[in-house]
């Protein structure tokens, strides 16, 4: 049976990351949904970690019509509990994807984490070619692994883009993903004052170059250490990059719901099913 959501009041806001399938989520989804709404939050993306939630994230997007879109992918934190043997099933689940399915990921290199460097690398290799067969855009994750991201990136000469998730880094690194046709996720990290240098950097990029994230439950903001985070709380991360800018909430939402809908492939001139 599917949910209805009620309409957010101010603005429409896309938490193009959000692993709703996790706790506290799972246990009323609705509920949590509706209060997303209540701050603006219209659509969400909950990427996957790996055949384990494959089907959870499917069946979220059919519950929840045209609020909750999902993607596909292995996540390089996860890899313990796959292997390459498990690539096969992602092509087939991929070609067999509902139109909610909106990109590949979570994927990427993760150089804090004690998971082989080229499994990592082999992984995200195929994952980034079954993108470009089902021209979908990825989801990248990257942590102190930038500079290779990007080598693979260029190697294997992808043309998709995508996002890449929980920025953290200098304008300058912003600007090669960006080069490349990737949007740059921004999330909780510039609510923390010590964050100077993505603080700056996010100051800096061209706002049609950003999409917001929550990355909840995780990465809660800054005065809410401890707690699960929430899609909710993206109305904060707004206001954030709002004050970083020095412009209003108000002109920075509608250009960043754009940006998240041709992303995604949301745009109704590129999609019909909606």
């Amino acid at each position: 049976m599917n949910e209805t959501i009620p309409p957010p009041l101010e603005w429409s806001l896309f938490d193009t990351h959000c692993h709703f399938d996790f706790p506290p989520f799972t246990a009323t989804p609705e509920l949590e949904l509706q209060k997303a709404a209540q701050h603006g939050v219209r659509r969400l993306v909950v990427p996957s970690i790996g055949p384990q939630d494959w089907q959870a994230v499917t069946e979220l997007a059919q519950r929840f019509p045209s609020t909750i879109y999902y993607a596909l992918g292995f996540h390089p934190l996860y890899l313990d509990a796959s292997s390459p043997t498990h690539l096969p099933a992602l092509e087939k689940a991929l070609m067999q994807a509902e139109q909610a399915c909106v990109a590949v990921g979570e994927c990427g290199l993760d150089g804090m984490i004690d998971v082989d460097v080229a499994l990592q690398e082999q992984m995200l290799i195929a994952q980034l070619s079954m993108a470009s067969q089902a021209k979908l855009p990825v989801i990248l994750h990257s942590r102190r692994t930038h500079n290779r991201l990007l080598q693979l990136l260029k190697q294997q000469r992808f043309q998709q883009g995508g996002v890449l998730h929980a920025f953290s880094g200098s304008v300058q690194e912003a600007q090669q993903f960006v080069d490349l046709g990737f949007k740059i996720g921004v999330g909780g990290v510039i609510t923390y004052p010590r964050a100077n240098k993505t603080r700056q950097a996010i100051a800096a990029l061209p706002v049609e170059h950003i999409v917001l994230e929550t990355d909840a439950p995780d990465m809660p903001l800054n005065g809410f250490q401890g707690q699960a985070n929430h899609p909710a709380q993206l109305a904060k991360v707004l206001e954030t990059l709002a004050e970083l800018k020095g412009v209003s909430a108000q002109y920075l939402a509608p250009i960043l719901w754009q940006n998240s809908q041709m992303l995604f492939g949301l745009c109704e001139q590129n999609r019909n099913k909606m």
